[in-house]
């Protein structure tokens, strides 16, 4: 599509075509979905087993007759502490005792629906700037609804604890209602008397266990809404209690996937193709036949599985077949995906989002710019992708880490030519995720291979395969320019984005099962609000716009801890580094200066320079700023930084954060500081090239991830708030890397615009 002339010469960046009719046909299908929908049944009972001396009170709560309590968490626990917050909040609204508090994992089911993550995933997928609001308002409905129907339990964005405070509060509220309702009945009592404490019902000088009246309280009738503690003068909300996945995890009795051990159970290696639209070509089978222990193998169009008595056995034989792949079109490289990223700034974008009129705001004044570029990004998490799948007759049970139970389930069942109902999934815990469980295609595989040998199976990639095969975060490209006031603050800013539509593809792979070279080449050049996410920060800018320019670069992309927050972020606080420098202001009055839309940010600014000691970054200071907002949540971050004989030396990390209230401090503090190592590993490294469709890495120690040694001194605060929970899992991983940028160009007066950092020229 041709891009049409401005006044000062230069391209307008495309709007996302809207046109009267697809506003009208898609307001009418949607009007007509919602209106079938609105009478289509919406209850859904807890789905919930109990064994013979537990009660089921709703879809979060069970108590038993011995008085413990289990709470039901949908979200995947991945080390951010979920099976202990959830389960917190509904111990305090309960009044229980927290010695007595179990956890169990929710079956799939419509009640556990993530539709806050549904939400804004709508929101940011379509901007309501961009249609009007009687489409967007139906659109959403319907988006959530599909969700609700389909029992989209995502775990992912931050989300969980915003999601589920409200529904965890609510289900503790109406247990405890009954629980007391339960025992006025023996006291002949009027139930709003009576109060619970440490797993207690209690009124007057009496009181009753929950074990106790549990049989009979769930049996009663709840009032229509919940009635919530009124005085709570030892609350467990807020408390650092120690997590309950701790002890297990401690002394290795925690089961993931890979401790699975069932009868005549196998274990299975695998080795998969280059990226793009690849099928095995030929094995050596007589070699590989030949190999100690081998038991089996399964071919695949895309992949080659040997099944042995142990894993190791069952990987070494993989050399031994020596499989060859073909793959059709040209193979994916570090140099084509940079190429492409170059050929999208340069083209035609999509206006994502604008404020003002930037075309007016710069006609005839010099513009100011800069260009930055970030690599792909692994996840590499500790634990490799692993799944255990068993054939039972008509049925098969699979046990695996997943961030979307249904869809996996729902996967593997088209893989198998088996009805949902007919896959029971175990959801695991994860070693690590970083949103890398959001892909299932070891669920699929495992699933395929027990089936075709019919007996248990335990497929485990290899490190290598991990690492190769891994769907990365996105590379980009970005070309920020902007013109300056009087006095060198920005009045007009333009940031143009290279980056491919990943979200596209994630929704193509994760609820349509989409092959991921077909996703890809499906969304390229498709328009994608959440690839921009974050573009811009908080500053309060006259004439503002954001531009995405879709990179076709053959690789497939996929979500990842911060997602776009990841790069935005990077783009925007480096380039304000830049025109603060550039007008002679201190990095942290220029930035003041522009947040006066958000004081809860620039309190999280001013904070961190006090604690940090900030020397205004002048020349030879080595102290670098950062500041941004998402999810809820809002951080500031002041790093020192400078070169060394081993390279680039991170000194300290001082972080202000407001992240509302807190149900667990020593949690949230966890993910703040886990957040800024992982955001420190992705700045200095967690990434590769690519040639011949695969990642030239092979090991974790090839990645350039940090060594313990070489983590600085960090120190997290936070803000006290009685605000709404903001998320913590990812807040902190946006902020390193223009924070520690920054802080390298006042130690050596030169400016690092890529990711991982290095001084190279673009």
């Amino acid at each position: 599509m041709t891009g049409i002339r401005d006044k000062v010469g230069t391209k307008k960046s495309r709007l996302p075509h809207v046109s009267r009719r697809s506003l009208l046909v898609g307001a009418t299908a949607a009007g007509g979905l919602a209106l079938a929908w609105s009478f289509w049944p919406r209850h859904y009972a807890p789905n919930l087993t109990a064994a013979p001396d537990e009660h089921i009170f709703n879809a979060f709560l069970k108590i038993g007759d011995d008085g413990h309590i289990a709470v039901v968490v949908p979200q995947c626990e991945m080390g951010q502490g979920i099976t202990t917050l959830l389960p917190q909040i509904i111990a305090d609204e309960l009044g229980a005792d927290w010695r007595t508090i179990a956890v169990e994992t929710a079956p799939i089911s419509p009640l556990y629906t993530n539709t806050l993550l549904v939400d804004e995933d709508s929101a940011t997928f379509m901007p309501r700037a961009l249609v009007p609001d009687v489409v967007a308002d139906v659109r959403s409905w319907v988006r959530r609804e599909w969700a609700v129907r389909h029992a989209v339990m995502l775990t992912a964005n931050s989300s969980s604890v915003r999601m589920f405070e409200g529904p965890c509060r609510d289900a503790a509220a109406q247990a405890r209602t009954l629980l007391m309702m339960a025992a006025a009945k023996r006291w002949d009592a009027d139930w709003q008397d009576c109060d619970t404490q440490d797993g207690f019902v209690t009124w007057k000088n009496r009181k009753l266990r929950f074990g106790d009246v549990a049989a009979v309280a769930a049996t009663l009738d709840p009032p229509a809404e919940p009635v919530y503690r009124a005085n709570n003068n030892d609350p467990l909300y807020g408390k650092e209690l120690t997590r309950l996945d701790l002890p297990a995890k401690v002394d290795g009795s925690a089961n993931f996937a890979g401790d699975i051990r069932l009868p005549d159970m196998v274990f299975a290696a695998i080795r998969q193709g280059p990226f793009g639209a690849t099928r095995l070509k030929s094995i050596d089978r007589k070699a590989g036949m030949a190999s100690p222990g081998l038991l089996d193998i399964v071919l695949h169009d895309r992949w080659i599985a040997t099944v042995a008595r142990n894993w190791w056995a069952a990987n070494r034989a993989l050399d031994r077949f020596a499989p060859q792949f073909e793959t059709a079109g040209p193979p994916i490289s570090s140099a084509g995906i940079d190429k492409a990223l170059k050929a999208a700034l340069k083209a035609d974008g999509y206006r994502i989002a604008k404020k003002g009129d930037v075309a007016e705001a710069m006609e005839g004044r010099t513009k100011v710019s800069a260009h930055y570029a970030v690599a792909p990004a692994l996840h590499a998490p500790i634990e490799t992708r692993t799944a255990t799948a068993a054939p039972d007759g008509e049925r098969l049970r699979l046990w695996v880490a997943t961030q979307a139970p249904a869809q996996c389930r729902e996967a593997v069942a088209r893989a198998v030519g088996l009805p949902p109902g007919k896959v029971t999934l175990f959801p695991m815990m994860a070693g690590g995720s970083f949103d890398a469980c959001l892909d299932h295609s070891v669920a699929v595989q495992a699933a395929i291979i027990a089936t075709q040998i019919k007996r248990p199976v335990q497929l485990a990639w290899s490190r290598a395969e991990e690492i190769m095969r891994d769907i990365p975060r996105a590379p980009a490209r970005a070309k920020i320019y902007a013109t300056l006031d009087a006095a060198g603050g920005i009045d007009a800013l333009v940031a143009r984005i290279a980056v491919p539509s990943t979200n596209h593809e994630f929704r193509a792979r994760l609820f349509d099962g989409t092959p991921a070279d077909v996703a890809q080449r499906e969304a390229a050049g498709t328009p994608d609000a959440a690839a921009v996410e974050g573009a811009g920060g908080p500053y309060n800018f006259r004439h503002f716009a954001v531009d995405h320019c879709p990179a076709d670069i053959g690789l497939p992309t996929a979500r990842w801890r911060g997602n776009a927050d990841s790069y935005t972020a990077f783009f925007t606080e480096c380039f304000i580094d830049e025109m603060a420098a550039r007008a002679g202001s201190d990095a942290l009055s220029y930035r003041m200066a522009m947040l006066g839309q958000a004081p809860l940010l620039a309190r999280c600014l001013l904070t961190a320079t006090s604690l940090a000691g900030w020397e205004g970054g002048l020349s030879g200071t080595a102290q670098g700023l950062a500041c941004h907002s998402m999810r809820g949540s809002h951080i500031a971050l002041v790093a020192t930084a400078r070169p060394s004989d081993r390279g680039l030396q991170v000194e300290q990390i001082v972080a202000v954060v407001d992240a509302g209230r807190l149900v667990n401090p020593a949690i949230a503090r966890q993910q703040i500081e886990g957040g800024l190592v992982f955001g420190l590993a992705a700045a200095v490294g967690a990434t590769t090239d690519y040639d011949g469709g695969v990642a030239t890495a092979r090991k974790l120690g090839q990645l350039g991830l940090p060594r313990l040694s070489q983590v600085p001194q960090i120190v997290v605060e936070f803000i006290d708030s009685d605000r709404d929970p903001g998320g913590v899992g990812e807040i902190g991983v946006p902020v390193v890397a223009p924070a520690i940028a920054n802080a390298m160009f006042a130690a050596t007066g030169r400016r690092i615009r890529r990711i991982p950092l290095s001084p190279d020229p673009l």
